[in-house]
């Protein structure tokens, strides 16, 4: 199947990057692992890496609006971080910005769900919204 695809999820925020893969085929996402991110231009280069050794053809970034749309300070450094990224990568690689709004939430519930507790969820939450990110993403691309 010729649409099938490689991508990457992230959910940045200032302290930690959590990271997702798709499967080899474009049709799940699954966790890959948290990146630290005060510095910058470190979280961007781990992040480059992982690009270069996944093959990866597509980025999905998730974008933290507000409620209402709009956009805050937080998306800025959402940008700000594409920006020192954009330069590591290939530039074969295509970056999509997606709403984030829910997915934090959403992926504290499916946590609670599988039994875990806000104490043991705290190492991979970031992971786990990376997830729903790009989960989101990969459905919207397949018509799910």
């Amino acid at each position: 199947m010729s649409d099938w695809i490689r991508a990457m999820g992230l959910d940045y925020g200032t302290a930690r990057i959590g990271v997702a893969v798709s499967d080899d085929i474009g049709l799940l996402a699954h966790p890959l692992e948290t990146v630290p991110s005060a510095d910058l231009a470190r979280a961007a280069a781990r992040i480059a890496e992982l690009v270069c050794e996944r093959r990866i053809d597509h980025l999905v970034v998730g974008l933290p609006l507000h409620m209402n749309g709009d956009e805050g300070d937080a998306v800025a450094g959402v940008r700000r971080f594409i920006g020192c990224l954009r330069p590591l990568l290939p530039e074969s690689i295509a970056i999509h910005e997606m709403d984030e709004r829910h997915t934090t939430r959403t992926a504290m519930d499916k946590l609670h769900a599988a039994g875990r507790n806000v104490k043991n969820s705290k190492k991979i939450i970031d992971q786990a919204a990376a997830i729903e990110i790009l989960q989101d993403w990969l459905d919207l691309r397949s018509g799910y």
